[in-house]
């Protein structure tokens, strides 16, 4: 499987044609680095920050649409078979108490996002900091249109609560306290693309 030479795996490891090895090869790294990164913790207002996102959006950015995509629906398929790379280690989509993840849709999500980024990379918004900082607050932005479903149907199935009640809560409980740290992550990560080009540039 190729990449384009827009993205950084492109640049750091180009193939012409079909590579099955280094998109596998490439696709566990990239899960392992996102695995890796909700697992780390910021402190911040109004709640902590992960990596999580961060590392999605900098996967679908170095690896292009396809791969990336790919990648984070291996780290989708690691957490639903038991390995504990989700969020604070969990492991599963259900919760003890036998309860479905209520944030399974941000999951859905994930993929969406870096394939997302690295479509528009892809095409070149990779090229400067601006662009490239409006296709990662796109990616973002995405995860939320799954997550936020999935968690006003949790909200409507699980916890018995009409439709109003629950897009409520699923925007106080499940947006609004994190597009701030969102925000924060994307430009970040945007920031940093350009840089590595320019090293990549001059070698």
């Amino acid at each position: 499987m190729g990449t384009s030479n827009l993205t950084l795996a492109g640049r750091l490891w180009p193939t012409s044609s079909v590579n099955w090895t280094r998109a596998i090869l490439l696709a566990i790294l990239g899960s392992a680095i996102v695995a890796i990164a909700a697992q780390v913790s910021v402190p911040m207002l109004p709640v902590p920050m992960t990596l999580q996102t961060l590392a999605v959006l900098a996967v679908g950015a170095a690896y292009g649409a396809r791969l990336g995509a790919i990648t984070l629906t291996l780290y989708a398929l690691e957490g639903a078979a038991g390995l504990p790379v989700f969020a604070n280690f969990q492991a599963g989509l259900f919760l003890p108490t036998g309860e479905i993840l209520a944030t399974g849709g941000y999951i859905i999500g994930f993929i969406l996002a870096a394939g997302l980024v690295g479509h528009l990379v892809e095409k070149g918004w990779g090229a400067n900091v601006f662009k490239l900082s409006g296709a990662m607050l796109m990616g973002a932005a995405i995860v939320y249109v799954p997550g936020l479903i999935w968690l006003v149907g949790w909200l409507g199935v699980m916890k018995g609560m009409d439709v109003a009640s629950a897009i409520a809560v699923a925007l106080t409980t499940g947006m609004l306290p994190f597009v701030l740290g969102d925000i924060i992550k994307a430009v970040l990560a945007a920031l940093a693309f350009p840089a590595a080009f320019s090293l990549l540039g001059r070698r």
